[in-house]
């Protein structure tokens, strides 16, 4: 089933210079960028995003994620394959760092925990984001995208999965 998911790139991604490592590591697998681009949103656009972790997650919360997806450019990206927001989930590990799996992007690439950010007030800085499913994608990639920034096209990979 061919799927779309939303990656985002966070500040923390972009300043520490890890863009073309997390992206090779998409493409290694097969999963081909449709849509790509960078961006610096303000807490509005955020608050779009983060559109239900107030109800989910406390207040509290959501103003520390708002503050770490506003604090720098974000590198936002469609990636398209076979169950791809499932697969990129697995990519990018759990949201917790600490306990993202050795392999996995945030289990590379951050350092947080909760316990930590939470004693400091501060927001987790995990590297990426990730759709949770493809409902999820699709409201996502709505709200970054525009449908004439999306591309459609063959590559390499296609030619060995179908």
């Amino acid at each position: 089933m061919i799927e779309r998911s939303l990656v985002l790139i966070k500040p923390d991604g972009v300043q520490r210079a890890l863009l073309g490592k997390i992206i090779s590591r998409f493409e290694d697998v097969g999963l081909k960028i449709i849509g790509m681009k960078m961006m610096q949103i303000d807490e509005a656009f955020a608050k779009k995003h983060y559109f239900d972790v107030a109800q989910r997650r406390g207040e509290a919360v959501l103003q520390r994620m708002l503050k770490v997806l506003t604090e720098g450019p974000v590198v936002a990206m469609v990636l398209e394959g076979l169950h791809a927001p499932e697969i990129v989930r697995k990519m990018v590990g759990a949201t917790e760092p600490r306990t993202a799996a050795p392999g996995t992007i945030r289990g590379d690439f951050a350092m947080h925990s909760f316990e930590h950010t939470d004693r400091e007030q501060r927001g987790v800085k995990n590297t990426v984001h990730a759709s949770g499913n493809a409902q999820e994608a699709e409201i996502e990639i709505a709200l970054w995208f525009k449908k004439n920034e999306l591309y459609n096209y063959k590559n390499v990979h296609e030619a060995h999965t179908f």
